[in-house]
């Protein structure tokens, strides 16, 4: 290879490499599936804790622009995202917002979900539900400003991630006490929401509960999506039923937990109504890495899960490009493959549904085996189905890597 002397010659590089790829869907394709973009995601500016941004920033009209080119067809955004936090529910909010609702239509986009920073803002220090009646106060106010920004925006969803919801130092607080006082502003975000749609004439948005096991505060009071479920049905909430969950695939794999686990509780529920989709490592910190390429195995065996069970709801693009990729890169290679991941490891999900070797293996599990009453009886007549488990681990695998359609490697 030449010496790269250029910027020129590394796009040249780059491109060419991407196209060599190949493997990639259509605009026109993308926009078939329910996949949203975060104003968050796409500006990411690769800065974190002890590392410097890498990135320049990029507007929301820029993010809608190049979710149009990719063919990801919602949007969606924290309130501060895209407005100051001096200028919420000011005149100001609504030229700022009006002019990006312009420019999703221009783009034939739609607004999915808004939600509301309760964590970043020093007004955050002590949470949302914090000791002080002033902070808690203005947390009201902010929920009920998201949910005028929902309608105004069209979006169907409001999602709320408490990340400060905890505290660093035991004994500082009196947890039943916050959650109570931290069911208050849900409690006011859902009464405004049933005036506002009566008003517009619109449905009221899905109110969604986002879990996440530990960061910012040392102990989080709702870690976990299970937590969340039983926060909603605590009897401290006025309208549960507008009330469900957003669990984030990370989050529920960061303290070592089955994210397909804690989705298929969500699902019995009736309260898995938003998805944010991501991956990382067990035990580690909230890395965000696009969907599939930690844990593609995974992933499949979670798609087969919500086809399965009707899922119906967003999948949404919440990871951070990692900070080595360029502007350029942040939409010429890392959202269009993301997306591309996830409509192969979809579509993946729907082979293995209707693959006859799991099928069969499957209806002979659930069959068992007859000939047996007591316990020694039954462990022998059925010494033999229980290895159709690996079978079906194996046979997972050769449609991941295309086994079953003949692919071979020549050794």
């Amino acid at each position: 290879m030449a010496t790269i002397t250029s910027q020129s010659q590394e796009i040249s590089i780059v491109d060419r490499l991407v196209s060599a790829c190949g493997g990639s869907y259509s605009a026109q394709t993308r926009r078939k599936y329910f996949i949203t973009g975060p104003q968050w995601a796409a500006a990411y500016e690769g800065q974190a804790l002890f590392h410097a941004p890498t990135r320049q920033p990029v507007t929301p009209a820029q993010v809608i622009a190049e979710y149009d080119k990719i063919g990801i067809g919602y949007w969606c955004t924290h309130d501060t995202d895209v407005i100051p936090t001096e200028a919420l529910g000011t005149d100001r909010q609504w030229e700022i917002l009006d002019a990006i609702r312009k420019d999703l239509q221009k783009h034939e986009m739609k607004c999915s979900m808004v939600t509301c920073e309760t964590f970043h803002h020093a007004v955050w220090a002590a949470g949302p539900a914090a000791q002080s009646p002033e902070v808690r106060a203005y947390a009201n106010q902010r929920v009920v400003n998201n949910v005028e920004i929902g309608h105004f925006m069209g979006a169907q969803y409001a999602v709320y991630w408490p990340g400060t919801l905890g505290y660093m130092l035991q004994g500082a607080i009196d947890e039943i006490e916050t959650l109570e006082w931290y069911a208050q502003s849900i409690n006011a975000a859902c009464e405004a929401d049933i005036k506002l749609a009566k008003k517009n004439n619109r449905p009221t948005l899905k109110h969604c509960m986002e879990a996440k096991p530990f960061e910012p505060q040392a102990e989080i009071l709702l870690p976990t999506t299970d937590a969340m479920l039983a926060f909603i049905q605590s009897g401290k909430l006025t309208h549960p039923e507008m009330v469900g969950v957003n669990p984030e695939y990370l989050h529920e794999l960061m303290w070592g937990g089955a994210p397909r686990a804690a989705l298929a509780r969500a699902l019995m529920a009736g309260k898995l109504w938003h998805f944010d989709i991501n991956d990382g490592y067990r035990l580690k910190h909230d890395v965000d890495i696009a969907v599939g390429l930690v844990n593609p195995l995974d992933w499949l065996c979670i798609l087969v899960l919500l086809r399965s069970h009707g899922y119906n709801g967003p999948f949404n693009l919440d990871y951070k490009p990692p900070r080595t990729t360029s502007n350029k890169g942040v939409f010429s290679i890392s959202f269009p493959t993301a997306v591309d991941r996830f409509i192969t490891l979809w579509e993946m999900a729907g082979e293995v549904s209707e693959d006859p070797i799991i099928k069969e293996a499957t209806e002979a599990l659930k069959q068992g085996v007859s000939g047996g009453k007591t316990a020694a009886e039954i462990a022998k007549a059925h010494a033999e189905l229980g290895s159709l488990h690996e079978l079906i681990g194996h046979r997972l695998f050769q449609i991941l890597i295309g086994q079953n359609r003949g692919r071979k490697f020549s050794v």
